[in-house]
């Protein structure tokens, strides 16, 4: 079994609606490290639906890929887990204990499980017996503001089995508000047997590169950071090696913007959408799904605000095109002005 540590020190982190295959393609493109999936529920693997399989679609050409999935039966996770490591193309199995999402913890999943370590145990004994491939677990530092439980959660994750346990370094209440403790997390660490990666707040590969130095951990996971900006990972691994960060300009984000959205529109074009229950073509699911995408691509960009003002109105992936083109051919300021870090 590979040790997850070996993989690489920075973590693309599993985001629901972003990090399909389309996006971890283009970020593989310029970044090493484990990437997951987005989160899917094991009860819909188990029963071949075709939206969750498609929430886990892969390739072993963008490997390591860790497939992210909830629920909080047992049984039902390890037959999940069973039904992914025989498509061949995961590294790990990686068990949500930690999303808020009401949906989820609703049904005793995500980060219910936060209230109960012994059920996390039970679910990754359940899943490490049925799979050869190395389990994760992700989860935060407790469930109510304040009331700590990482460590009574640590203490079950080692002791059935896990290869590695992912903090986020916020209380559930809190979803993404305020900041991630991250000493608490490193406190974790000195305590763990087993790897521990950091996630929380990481929004640049200059924090991404001073977490790992500051507080030990074994990797940096870095989530809504990456959203818009693919070079962060690579960014992080260079200035880890004390190397100079390559120059890039507008037509380095065009490129990356274009690749990401044909990427998009290649996933979509493999199975049936369907939109409030309406029967969507590709290419309009592509275009309405990138939108969350551009936002973050665009952003800080001179005119952006103007060209937002017809968002809502692109329904088309040659539309977002047009619409990228126009932005980038009508900045007057250096890239580097923009994103420091990106250049020189």
């Amino acid at each position: 079994m590979q040790k997850i540590t070996s993989i690489a020190p920075f973590w693309l982190a599993p985001m629901a609606g972003y990090t399909d295959q389309a996006m971890r393609k283009v970020f593989r493109r310029f970044g090493t490290g484990l990437f997951y999936t987005e989160v899917t529920v094991a009860q819909g693997i188990i029963r071949n639906a075709v939206p969750s399989w498609h929430l886990l679609a892969c390739d072993r050409d963008e490997q390591p890929v860790a497939g992210h999935i909830y629920g909080a039966d047992p049984a039902a996770m390890a037959a999940a887990a069973q039904m992914m490591e025989a498509k061949g193309c995961f590294a790990a199995i990686d068990i949500n204990c930690g999303c808020p999402v009401r949906k989820i913890v609703s049904k005793g999943a995500g980060a219910a499980l936060i209230r109960d370590p012994m059920q996390i145990g039970a679910i990754v004994e359940a899943v490490t017996s049925a799979v050869t491939i190395p389990v994760t677990v992700k989860t935060r530092i407790g469930y109510d503001f304040g009331k700590v439980q990482i460590m009574e959660i640590l203490k079950h994750v080692e002791n059935s089995g896990a290869a590695g346990l992912v903090i986020h370094g916020r209380y559930a209440d809190q979803h993404h508000k305020g900041n991630a403790d991250w000493n608490l997390i490193a406190t974790v660490k000195e305590r763990a047997s087993v790897p521990i990666i950091g996630n929380g707040g990481i929004k640049t590969a200059e924090q991404a590169v001073d977490a790992l130095h500051t507080y030990g951990v074994d990797a940096v996971m870095v989530a809504r950071g990456a959203v818009g900006n693919p070079w962060i990972l690579s960014d992080a691994e260079t200035l880890l090696h004390n190397d100079v960060i390559p120059d890039r300009d507008y037509a380095d984000l065009r490129e990356v913007v274009h690749l990401h959205l044909d990427a998009l529109l290649a996933l979509k074009q493999k199975g049936r959408l369907w939109r409030r229950r309406t029967l969507v073509d590709a290419d309009r699911a592509a275009a309405l799904q990138f939108r969350c995408h551009l936002i973050q691509y665009l952003a800080g960009l001179e005119h952006w605000a103007d060209m937002r003002r017809r968002f809502s109105t692109l329904s088309s992936c040659d539309e977002v095109r047009a619409m990228v083109d126009t932005v980038i051919a009508r900045q007057t300021r250096p890239w580097s002005e923009l994103y420091p870090l990106r250049g020189s």
